[in-house]
């Protein structure tokens, strides 16, 4: 699995980090999204399908 985040378009919800946070975290200065591990175990992958489905921004993506 490979996760990407677009922070144009992230608008700080914190979602992806709640969900994920071994994967994303956000931006202590403006509250975007940070990418912690671009390509994850598959132990992550639910976590992560999960906050690519809650992004109210659709910033987060993953390609298997």
């Amino acid at each position: 699995m490979r996760v990407t985040a677009d922070r144009s378009v992230c608008i700080g919800a914190g979602l992806c980090a709640l969900t994920a946070p071994a994967v994303f975290d956000q931006d202590d200065d403006s509250g975007l999204v940070k990418v912690l591990d671009a390509e994850p175990d598959a132990a992550s992958a639910d976590a992560v399908r999960e906050a690519a489905d809650i992004c109210p921004s659709g910033a987060v993506a993953f390609t298997e």
